[in-house]
């Protein structure tokens, strides 16, 4: 069975547009072993790419993008609906802060819904700009700086506008030439048990 991301991407490619979904089909990604641990829960599926991602070419980050998507991530009826986490794997320090962190995202959502408008039938009038918001909060465990915010977009499965709950943790590391940063994501409120088992995967992750 495909992740689920790159079965959407998928489509985009069938219809011209470029995505990450063409990394699937490199030689090597199988054979990618990542220098950190980081859990898949059961009944979960994963996905990796590089960064930036060819929807979002505009991100100015290197490296890899890890990601862990719940069983019902794409079922629209699911409390895990457009529930899940990934991980950045960066090279180098770059600095994340608010501002930053907001533009990224806006740019990376904003890209993500427009790969999927031709081959999901999107009709314009449906279509909503993407808007991020994010603040400083207490930092958690392990973390160099934690962020909370939210992101507001088209949710290109069920064509209707939703707001994502992100949850960002920039990670303290002893590696000197890379930088880790996680985020937890859902459209449910912070105090939905779903993200009991998305904050287990923050603290479960290992890193070097």
């Amino acid at each position: 069975m495909r992740p689920i991301l790159t079965i959407i991407l998928l489509l985009a490619v069938s219809s011209c547009f470029t995505s990450t979904t063409t990394l699937a089909q490199d030689s090597t990604r199988s054979a990618w072993t990542p220098p950190y641990k980081l859990d898949t829960p059961r009944g979960w599926t994963t996905e990796h790419f590089s960064l930036p991602p060819e929807f979002a070419p505009q991100i100015p980050y290197k490296g890899t993008e890890d990601l862990r998507f719940t069983h019902g991530w794409a079922d629209g009826a699911s409390e895990e609906h457009w529930a899940y986490a990934f991980l950045w794997w960066l090279e180098g320090r770059p600095q994340l802060t608010t501002e930053r962190l907001q533009t990224c995202l806006k740019e990376y959502y904003s890209g993500l819904v427009e790969s999927n408008i031709v081959p999901r039938k999107i009709p314009k009038e449906k279509l909503v700009p993407v808007r991020t918001s994010f603040r400083i909060i207490n930092t958690y465990p392990g973390d160099k700086t934690t962020f909370s915010g939210t992101v507001y977009m088209l949710d290109y499965l069920t064509q209707t506008p939703m707001t994502l709950n992100v949850i960002v943790h920039w990670k303290y590391l002893r590696a000197p030439d890379h930088t880790a940063v996680f985020f937890e994501v859902s459209p449910k409120p912070l105090d939905h048990h779903i993200w009991q088992q998305l904050n287990e995967l923050n603290k479960g992750l290992r890193l070097p």
